[in-house]
């Protein structure tokens, strides 16, 4: 029987993905991967099983119904999750994929008692109440995400009644410091170019936009515990610092590093531990470029952010609604069929007109998602290829 850590990574495709495989590389005496899982990438995911080791891959949306690896266990469909987090082999399950397709998974196995890295806000933002109450102990579930992993750092050792606020930090995209007038004239190539992170388009109109951080606060409620009024968020140009806590007696601390994603995946899988990175060449930043210069959201400019938070204090249905709806106003706006500005428009309008209940399962939170993706579509879709600004 191996001594190693042994793993399960969804979402093996993407670069959060990558950045935990690439952890893992660096430190084969430490961990061992059993099973990937992607959303459609055969090719890509071959490859990545057969470098790594893998004895299980899964497609949870195959282009090809009968899919198959030679020399690998292959699995389809969405319910394959759970059964690789069930699977006796897997220690330790990293759940890096976008979207709520996982959501049963990371239940199955936070009740299994494994523990979990995760870099999945929509399983938080959306099934949150459902998934929260399943953590068994301190350090079981153990943030990926930059911003959540510094203040998971900064707070691990800390009680809950400990902390007066804490604050993730924002580059601000590529169009901090814009006017009302600048902002008016974005198109999807100006949306596309983020200053700091290499990401997909979907997640990149989000950074954008600051819909991403806004919903990371969200996510933040929920995964330390607190009220919205505890959980904020600030511009930080140089993206060195991650997250920030305050204390009730008024001391601060902060988690300052380069932007790498490998630095939050090895804290997740490691822990309590620390890996020896530096000694495998990531360099610390050094003091003298050390920048902590911050500043508030301008949620004029940024009214995704606006609504992101108001949907996190409103709670219920809200917040399911809004990653929906933000999920079909991007797709149209990456598509040219509406603006820029357009985004928060379609969004604020679903949410104003939900006259619903708030959702008593997670199966109806699910639905919310598809809920707030139908009306946004049918609002972009009103405006029969014009332009919604």
């Amino acid at each position: 029987m191996s001594d190693k850590i042994r793993l399960a990574v969804t979402g093996a495709t993407g670069s959060v993905g990558g950045a935990v495989l690439d952890i893992c590389a660096r430190f084969p005496d430490i961990f061992e991967i059993t099973a990937l899982a992607a959303r459609r990438d055969a090719k890509k995911l071959a490859e990545l099983g057969r470098r790594h080791g893998a004895k299980i891959l899964c497609l949870t949306e195959p282009a090809v119904p009968s899919w198959r690896e030679e020399g690998f266990v292959c699995l389809t469909g969405e319910a394959a999750l759970t059964d690789i987090v069930t699977d006796g082999r897997v220690e330790h399950a990293v759940f890096a994929s976008s979207g709520i397709t996982a959501i049963k998974a990371l239940q199955a196995a936070l009740e299994r008692g494994i523990d979990v890295s995760l870099a999945n806000k929509e399983s938080i933002v959306v099934g949150g109440p459902w998934v929260m109450p399943l953590v068994k102990r301190r350090g079981q579930l153990r943030p990926v995400d930059s911003e959540h992993s510094a203040v998971w750092q900064c707070v691990r050792d800390s009680e809950k009644k400990e902390i007066s606020r804490i604050w993730l930090t924002a580059s601000g995209g590529p169009f901090r410091g814009y006017t009302e007038e600048q902002m008016e004239r974005v198109t999807a190539a100006d949306a596309l170019k983020h200053p700091v992170w290499k990401m997909g388009p979907k997640i990149t109109i989000d950074s954008a936009t600051l819909m991403n951080k806004g919903i990371e606060c969200i996510e933040a409620m929920q995964l330390f515990g607190l009220p919205s009024e505890k959980v904020g968020a600030l511009i930080h140009p140089l993206s060195q610092v991650h997250g920030i806590a305050e204390f009730i007696d008024g001391t601060v601390k902060l988690l300052l590093s380069r932007a790498d994603m490998r630095l939050p995946a090895a804290a997740a899988l490691a822990w309590p531990r620390r890996l020896p990175l530096v000694e495998k060449g990531f360099p610390p930043v050094e003091p003298s470029a050390w920048e902590l210069r911050f500043s508030e959201i301008d949620e004029k400019l940024f009214p995704c952010f606006a609504l992101a938070r108001e949907a996190g204090r409103m709670g219920g249905a809200y917040p399911a609604l809004l990653v929906g709806a933000d999920e079909s106003a991007v797709e149209y706006f990456l598509k040219g069929e509406i603006s820029y500005r357009g985004i928060a428009r379609v969004i604020s309008s679903v949410l104003e007109e939900y006259n619903g209940g708030a959702p008593s399962s997670l199966d109806e939170a699910i639905s919310l998602v598809e809920t707030g993706r139908r009306a946004a579509v049918e609002k972009c879709k009103k405006f029969n290829g014009g332009i919604l600004s």
